[in-house]
């Protein structure tokens, strides 16, 4: 049998498992004790330490002792505490070496909690049944405990040595139902011993431990109150005594026996109130307030949970929401911490920034709370005080020294404190007017400092001031280099200054310190940015006008290259060479379909990114940009199919007989940042099965390009162009595609396809398809019933949008759907090429709306002048457009009067062509 020590000598330098094994003992003396005392634990630990303890495995283990059979108190504990032994053993080593997350190490011992609660319950309620008989109501009909879970077990995220608060009940009152009517006793007196024996099973410390800490103060009238109560006396309690504090710590009650629905019913208007409860403000501060008194008298101010920026202040600014809002809005009323986080993010409750900070450090808190317990398996969540246990803890932590682990810690508590301080603050605070740089070198006051920011323009200065603080005190900071230190000190009142004047200060402030803290270990980057203020101003701006340009810059800062290399970044893209550069990426990742989707998104987004510089710096026209855009869509397109295929075919064939058709404004060439792809796929192939090969190669395609990965999105495709729409065949034969555009299309299809083209795969397919457009195009019509068609469907069109974004203090112009905007721009060429090409067949060539507008103005089909104010009128629209989806907007508009202008023109032209004749 193996032996702890021999084991450590002979193997904890040479394998994985033996040097996982001696980082557990270095930072645990219990489980070191453990594992020197049983070497059954070892033997266990070696076998399934790349497992999770799942509730299975814990049931597994336990029957292996054939409980049913066991009728002895003490060995029952003993096969508790057995159990919990190797749990805990193999979370923490999973923990301590990596390999468990957070929410694996507390939904274990939730498990663990809850299961030995519901085998205590079922094994000592076997043994009173037999003593007392089944306790029942006055109908006769069983009734059970119910346990309530508080605190972090009611949350499902339990400590790893925490107390687990529980509240007893029972649905009914009556009596046992012995045979021999003097052994029964009332369901309150059954519950409470049962109560008791539950208690001591778990909470009592033998020889081999315990399981939990077992704390009962939570139950109505805390300690003098009864052990265990009925439903209807804890519906009276609540109702007639139930307290402020006990509404929060009710928040994450949840039953944990199979049983007790009606506790938590008759409960849930006592926590969550039916109106918004802005009250709730008021009560938690003074709770936390009395928190700290008492922190401060015992002297807890290192106390990671209720000292300052600690566990609690986090718990309090998630649960102030739930309880303001959870009686309205009943999804908030879940129990995990970081859930509620996540939530509150996501109804816009607290700023994305603010949840993604908070979650951080409770994470990083609660990673510490448990290395705290590991040591010595104590219910401990104070900062250690000697050298060695300092050292342990850093070290448990991933920190080679105390400092930088206290320096990371510190950096999270300031954090959360902050927030904690902007979430239930009521002060006010005085103006004042101070330069940039001492708000970063700190000399001023914290009212100064917060005045100083409003003054430049800085709407949220306390939250402002946050940010700049953390990052002045974060080990990242203070460990630079000096002279890299120098340079960023230089470099921030520019930040500061340039970010206070866009028109988004603090969002932009938040991503470039994101972005600085990637790139301050490179001080050449430091030294550019603060030596060349063009290069700063770029890209301030870019992270002004797009959060994916700054999420992406953060993620791979090696892009800040392209800001340093002017060059690089503003030249004239090689399409040809990008194409050979994205398809050398791929061949590394033959056979990966999730890294050759990965590189395919990054390749996209690396190339916008420079697109988007340009644009931002003036640098592109609109035509331009739509060009680039449109023709990297097309290289991608091209791209995915050569290596798409080889998952799809299974036939000689090398290369697929098929060809994708893009429509609107890849067919038009005219994408913007956002644009979807509107296509439809093509084949050319009489064999039998082509329709089943190539709608399953379509579909490959529409996947890749839909489905969200880590790098995120390619294209969103919209495939409902394809003959007979969301109700017709995925793929067409270029037959099938001839014969319904000729015979079968709706108007409206015809129009679609006058700014259809061919844009990647089989140009054979490519040029039958265009000679199907011309075909289609230059079809001898009726204009009236055209103009009818034409003008009827853009009137459903509008009908549709009417009223849609109005404002009527400040009337606001849709750019794509309002009287006079893109969609009338795009439906009058339209209109134009359907009714004239007959006669001119080159307004069959797909040009682009402003293209075709002024070659219809050449072959007089309209005025000159009239052409090209709607071509500006149009180019003006597309501009804004695209400004807009830097912004993230999802619906681009603006002020009526800004463009009034251009939807007169657009309007007279309309009136003209399809109302006046």
């Amino acid at each position: 049998m193996l032996s702890l020590e021999n084991y450590l000598s002979e193997n904890s330098a040479k394998s994985a498992f033996g040097a996982g094994i001696e980082r557990l003992c270095e930072c645990s003396l219990f489980a070191k004790r453990l594992l020197s005392n049983d070497a059954t634990l070892l033997e266990d630990l070696l076998e399934n330490h790349d497992k999770v303890y799942t509730l299975n495995a814990m049931e597994s283990f336990v029957k292996t002792f054939n409980i049913s059979l066991v009728t002895e108190d003490r060995l029952f504990q003993k096969i508790l505490r057995k159990l919990r032994q190797r749990v805990m053993l193999r979370v923490m080593y999973r923990d301590l070496n990596g390999l468990a997350t957070l929410q694996e190490v507390i939904e274990t011992v939730s498990y663990l909690a809850e299961y030995a609660i519901n085998t205590a319950i079922e094994f000592h309620h076997l043994k009173l049944v037999e003593q007392y008989g089944e306790p029942w109501n006055v109908k006769q009909q069983p009734v059970s405990l119910i346990v309530v879970g508080m605190g972090k077990l009611g949350g499902f995220e339990l400590n790893v040595s925490s107390d687990i608060d529980l509240i007893f009940s029972y649905a009914e009152d009556g009596e046992t139902n012995h045979q021999e009517p003097t052994q029964r006793i009332s369901n309150h007196d059954f519950f409470m011993k049962l109560g008791k024996k539950i208690i001591r099973a778990i909470d009592e410390n033998t020889e081999d431990g315990f399981v939990f800490r077992v704390d009962m103060r939570l139950r109505p009238f805390g300690s003098e109150g009864a052990l265990v109560s009925s439903v209807e006396a804890l519906e009276d309690y609540y109702q007639n005594n139930g307290r402020e504090w006990e509404r929060y710590a009710w928040i994450k009650g949840r039953v944990i026996t199979n049983n007790g629905e009606d506790v938590e019913k008759l409960l849930r208007p006592f926590v969550f109130r039916k109106y918004l409860d802005f009250g709730a403000f008021a009560s938690m501060r003074d709770l936390k307030v009395q928190i700290q008194r008492d922190v401060n008298a015992k002297g807890m101010q290192d106390n990671i949970k209720l000292g300052r920026g600690g566990i609690r202040e986090i718990e309090f600014i998630a649960q102030v929401f739930q309880l303001i809002r959870g009686g309205q809005d009943t999804s908030l009323q879940i129990k995990p911490t970081l859930k509620v986080l996540a939530l509150l993010g996501e109804k816009g409750m607290c700023l994305p920034e603010t949840v993604k900070s908070l979650s951080a450090a409770y994470t990083f808190l609660r990673h510490l709370e448990h290395r705290l317990m590991y040591v010595e398996d104590a219910q401990t969540q104070a900062l250690p005080t000697s050298n060695e246990a300092c050292q342990r803890i850093a070290y448990s932590m991933g920190f080679a020294h105390w400092d930088d682990f206290l320096s990371a810690l510190n950096a999270h508590r300031k954090i959360v404190q902050g927030h904690f301080d902007d979430t239930f603050s009521d002060a006010t605070t005085q103006s004042a007017v101070m330069a940039e740089t001492q708000l970063w070198d700190g000399s001023l006051s914290l009212v100064e400092s917060e005045s100083a920011l409003q003054n430049i323009g800085y709407s949220t200065p306390a939250h402002t001031l946050h940010r700049i603080q953390v990052l002045h005190q974060s080990s990242r900071y203070l460990q630079l280099p000096t002279m890299s230190r120098q340079r960023f000190d230089a470099l921030m009142p520019m930040v500061i200054s340039l970010c206070a004047k866009m028109p988004n200060p603090e969002q932009v402030l938040a991503r470039m310190i994101d972005l600085l803290e990637s790139i301050c270990r490179r001080a050449s980057y430091l030294a550019l940015l603060a030596e060349h203020p063009q290069a700063m101003d770029l890209l301030v701006k870019l992270c002004s006008s797009s959060p994916w340009l700054t999420q992406y810059l953060a993620q791979h800062p090696i892009l800040l290259d392209e800001l340093l290399d002017t060059r690089s970044l503003y030249e004239v893209p090689n399409f040809k060479a990008l194409r050979a550069d994205l398809t050398e990426k791929l061949s590394h990742f033959a056979g990966d379909v999730e890294q050759q989707m990965d590189t395919m998104r990054h390749f996209k987004h690396a190339c916008i990114f420079r697109f988007a510089a340009q644009d931002i710096a003036g640098q592109l026209s609109l035509e331009t940009l739509s060009d680039y855009l449109s023709e990297l869509a097309e290289l991608i397109l091209n791209v995915a199919l050569v290596h798409i295929w080889p998952y799809v075919a299974k036939t000689p064939i090398n290369e697929p007989k098929f060809a994708v058709i893009g429509y609107g404004k890849l067919g038009g060439k005219e994408l913007g940042y956002g644009s979807d792809l509107d296509i439809i796929f093509l084949y050319d192939d009489a064999r039998p099965e082509a329709n089943e090969v190539y709608a399953r190669f379509a579909q490959r395609i529409n996947n890749w390009f839909n489905s969200l990965t880590s790098a995120g999105l390619l294209y969103e495709t919209d495939l409902q162009l394809r003959p007979d729409g969301n109700s017709g065949l995925l793929v067409s034969s270029i037959e099938a595609f001839k014969h319904y555009q000729l015979n079968k299309a709706w108007v409206w299809e015809h129009q679609a396809i006058s700014r259809a083209r061919f844009v990647a795969g089989d140009t054979g397919i490519g040029l039958a398809f265009d000679a199907v457009k011309l075909a289609v195009l230059t079809q001898a019509r009726d204009i009236q019933a055209l103009k009818h068609e034409v003008f009827t469907m853009r009137d459903k069109m509008r009908l549709a949008n009417k009223a849609k974004f109005r404002n009527d203090i400040l009337p606001m112009f849709d750019l794509k759907n309002d009287r006079g905007g893109i969609i009338d721009v795009e439906f009058l060429v339209q209109y134009l090429v359907l009714a004239h090409a007959q006669q001119f067949p080159q307004l069959a060539d797909n040009i682009g709306n402003i293209a075709l507008l002024k070659r219809m103005a050449t072959l007089h089909v309209i005025e000159a002048d009239t052409a090209e104010k709607v071509a500006e009128a149009y180019r003006t629209y597309r501009t804004l457009q695209h400004a807009s989806s830097l912004q993230g907007e999802q619906v681009a508009r603006v002020e009526t009067h800004l463009i009034s202008q251009h939807m007169n023109v657009v309007e007279l032209l309309w009136q003209k062509i399809f109302v006046s004749t």
